[in-house]
């Protein structure tokens, strides 16, 4: 399976967008699969940070890999409780008001943390295809490295601190 990375051009600035065929985390981009793909000295750092080491490599695999199991078993769950409203929702019969009010709020809260979650779940699938493939840290506006400490505080981020501040602004 491969990724297919074309650039596009927005008002706000250009972004990378990835159009890909969805390659299992376990498989890996490399063909190798795992952290055990992924050469340390292929990462980019930022001036003054120490470059990475296999064994950071691998930590930060795993946690992405553990965060995409949590990240299911989370969005599973979810699904399971807005069936379950949906179903609730049918048997009104003696209701009133603030019941009706009520069960609208858990579904909306329940719908609103599913999204959430597949949204996670999406930035972690394509950390990990990046970590594995090509890509990782290096921030998708402006080319530079993310920064180390910056990916291991937020394995997901695609964006440096100044990237991201400057989108923060807008």
């Amino acid at each position: 399976m491969s990724t297919t990375r074309r650039k596009t051009s927005t008002t706000t600035g250009h972004s990378v967008t990835t159009s890909r065929t969805h390659v299992p985390a376990a498989t890996g981009a490399r063909g190798g699969g795992g952290a055990e793909s992924v050469d340390p000295a292929e990462l980019p750092v930022r001036p003054g940070e120490d470059p990475w080491t296999a064994a950071e490599v691998a930590e930060l695999h795993a946690e992405l890999g553990s965060d995409l199991e949590r990240l299911r078993a989370e969005i599973e769950a979810s699904e399971a409780a807005i069936a379950g409203l949906m179903r609730d929702s049918n048997d009104g019969a003696g209701d009133d008001q603030v019941d009706a009010g009520t069960k609208n709020i858990n579904r909306e809260s329940e719908l609103s943390l599913a999204n959430n979650a597949r949204d996670s779940l999406a930035q972690t699938e394509r950390a990990l295809l990046r970590l594995e493939g090509v890509g990782f840290g290096v921030c998708e506006s402006c080319g530079q490295a993310v920064g180390k400490a910056r990916l291991q505080a937020f394995p997901r981020a695609t964006l440096c601190v100044t990237c991201k501040a400057k989108q923060e602004r807008r």
